[in-house]
């Protein structure tokens, strides 16, 4: 069922909907294929199809707060879970779908992402870019939105025993923030724990092979559930101070935006009646 309903996404192809919102990116690029970071708008002609399917049919994702996301650049600051980075698609497809004008995305990627052949050059096409401060700078300097997402393999791979459970976040984002006078608007994403409950995380076997995780999932196929996504976009959130400051200065703003997030998110789970609508 799910090959035929993909199938079915892929022949309808683009609407006129799609098409136009890929032609304002390319727009933006004044004549260039790609931009600096390898980023191609007409990869999004066979990628969107897809995951629009996946965002209205799949997940039946619902949004709330998107009209707080400020113009020009931004740093969107959400929870991590779920194995594999689904999250991060309906995020930024959210951002694709349900803004205008669309927003293009820019997610920090793992380091270990590049190694992936493949895999690697799949996602500079769509936006994805290595997670460094030098490459999160320069694309704020040109006003997108970025996605981080604090927590990295540390949420995204955690037991269900933790769900909803924010681990601990990294300082970067706050210090990048202050030095490009950034906001930053916490993001709460719901559903994404249950898409695939890790029971264990063998975690010494996954550092042998090189991978940041190896999961073990109560499910045969390694497919999410259809879970009900439910992303919930906060009030922009602004910081002043110097971005070398000790790491205790940092920290305690870093706390806020977490704070802010894990508001966001028991208030998202108090409102959800059942995780699969």
């Amino acid at each position: 069922m799910l090959r035929l309903t993909l199938k079915s996404a892929f022949e309808r192809g683009l609407d006129d909907d799609l098409a136009a919102r890929i032609d304002a990116l390319k727009e933006a690029l004044e004549g260039r294929e790609t931009d600096d970071f390898g980023f191609d708008p007409d990869t999004l002609r066979w990628v969107m199809p897809v995951m629009r399917w996946i965002y209205r049919h799949y997940f039946r994702v619902q949004t709330s707060g998107l009209e707080h996301l400020p113009e020009g650049r931004v740093l969107l600051i959400s929870n991590h879970s779920g194995q594999l980075p689904f999250d991060a698609m309906m995020i930024g497809t959210a951002l694709f779908l349900e803004a205008d004008p669309p927003r293009p995305i820019r997610a920090m990627v793992e380091r270990w992402v590049p190694s992936l052949p493949y895999i690697s050059t799949f996602f500079a096409r769509a936006g994805q870019v290595l997670g460094s401060p030098e490459n999160c700078a320069a694309l704020l300097s040109q006003d997108f939105p970025i996605l981080v997402f604090p927590e990295g393999v540390r949420g995204i791979s955690k037991t269900y025993d933790k769900a909803y459970q924010l681990q601990t976040f990294g300082q970067g984002f706050m210090r990048l923030a202050l030095a490009t006078d950034t906001p930053i608007v916490p993001v709460a994403v719901i559903g994404a724990e249950e898409q695939a409950p890790a029971l264990a995380n063998l975690e010494g076997i996954a550092r042998v092979v090189g991978a940041p995780a190896l999961p073990i999932l109560p499910t045969v196929l390694p497919l999410p559930l259809p879970v009900k996504y439910r992303i919930h976009f906060g009030r922009p959130m602004r910081f002043e101070g110097d971005p070398d400051d000790e790491e205790a200065s940092i920290r305690q703003k870093v706390n806020d935006v977490k704070g802010a997030i894990d508001a966001l998110i028991k208030n998202g789970l108090a409102e959800r009646k059942h995780v699969f609508w």
